[in-house]
């Protein structure tokens, strides 16, 4: 019987999720999957796993977990106070979690989406290939207190791992490219778009999040007239009160809303992470730049393993500490290890 873990409490929005589902987009479904795609790549880093391994995403709050047989956890996305058994645990990295531990995970220090990985990952039934929740399509389910997951063979050991993470849970600067409809806004509508300052509003979820800004709104030149039309992730339509609303992973896959531009994919992670009143902006780049800035991105995700390095802390404070290598690069007290042939 495999491992389980089980959920003590829980937060309103915690779901498992994985890469999500490719080649619905014609039946009327988006990909869905993690808000924050680059989380799952540092959990498998973390854990030394496969990023297709589903994990336990928790909005703005966590929960309290406990399992039935030890087991190993990575902690990535937005940063959540935790303690095992009542003892600190440091975000983005790995710990041995021990059967019967209870694992409390609460609200967000900063950023929206936070991440627990476990070794061997989530291992619910595949739904249309995959084991994310999709809830505005009416696959799978938010938890709850008393669920029970069920977990896979877990093929690795290490814990105690950290990994260097850039901080992309305070809104910042959003690269976007052009969209279908981006002609249809005016040269000063779109100049002004570039240099407006927005705050990421309050009114927000895995299916789009709507920008505020001060000023006048945007408009496009036969708005009323735009027939509805594909629409994928990222895409900034530009809704009836004139506020910029960027599409996301559970989406739409059609609309009539003209769109301003198309967030890039290595960028989403950081709108889906900014919190309520977090400062963005956006910059247009052309296609070819655009093109680069996501190949950078791919080889910097599937360099994440070899940034992997120790957690430094102090001994006594470690639960896990057998599962740390103490005694590496050990040489003998006697014996020159410059002058010595052995």
């Amino acid at each position: 019987m495999s491992a389980l873990l089980e959920v003590l409490s829980c937060g309103p929005a915690v779901t498992v999720q994985d890469m999500g589902r490719e080649g619905f987009l014609a039946q009327g479904l988006t990909r869905g999957g993690a808000a924050d795609i680059t989380a799952l790549h540092e959990g498998a880093a973390l854990l030394g796993q496969s990023t297709q391994l589903a994990a336990l995403e928790m909005v703005g709050m966590g929960g309290s977990f406990r399992a039935t047989a030890d087991i190993r956890i990575a902690l990535t996305g937005a940063p959540m106070a935790a303690t095992l058994d009542d003892e600190p645990l440091t975000w983005n990295a790995s710990h041995l979690m021990p059967a019967g531990a209870t694992l409390k995970i609460g609200g967000a220090r900063n950023g929206t989406y936070g991440y627990l990985h476990i070794g061997g990952g989530v291992d619910i039934p595949l739904m249309m290939g995959a084991r994310s929740a999709h809830l505005s399509a009416g696959l799978g389910e938010a938890l709850s207190a008393g669920s029970s997951l069920p977990l896979g063979k877990d093929k690795g050991n290490g814990t105690g791992m950290t990994l260097p993470v850039e901080n992309r849970f305070e809104g910042g600067c959003i690269r976007v490219t052009t969209s279908m409809q981006t002609d249809l806004f005016d040269a000063e509508t779109q100049a002004r778009f570039s240099s407006t300052a927005f705050r990421r509003d309050a009114r927000g979820n895995r299916m789009g999040v709507r920008m505020d800004h001060d000023g006048a709104p945007f408009t496009a030149a036969g708005q009323l007239t735009i027939l509805s039309d594909v629409i994928v992730t990222g895409d900034i339509q530009i809704t009836g009160d004139g506020a910029p609303f960027v599409l996301m992973c559970e989406s739409q896959t059609t609309g009539g809303y003209p769109r301003i531009g198309t967030v890039l994919p290595s960028d989403l992670a950081r709108v889906a992470q900014a919190p309520t009143g977090a400062a963005l902006s956006f910059a247009f780049v052309d296609l070819e730049e655009a093109r680069k800035i996501e190949q950078r991105a791919m080889t910097a995700r599937a360099a994440l393993g070899g940034s992997v390095t120790p957690l430094v802390r102090d001994p006594h404070d470690i639960r896990d500490l057998l599962s740390y290598q103490l005694i590496s690069g050990a040489v003998s007290a006697t014996s020159n290890p410059i002058t010595s042939e052995e």
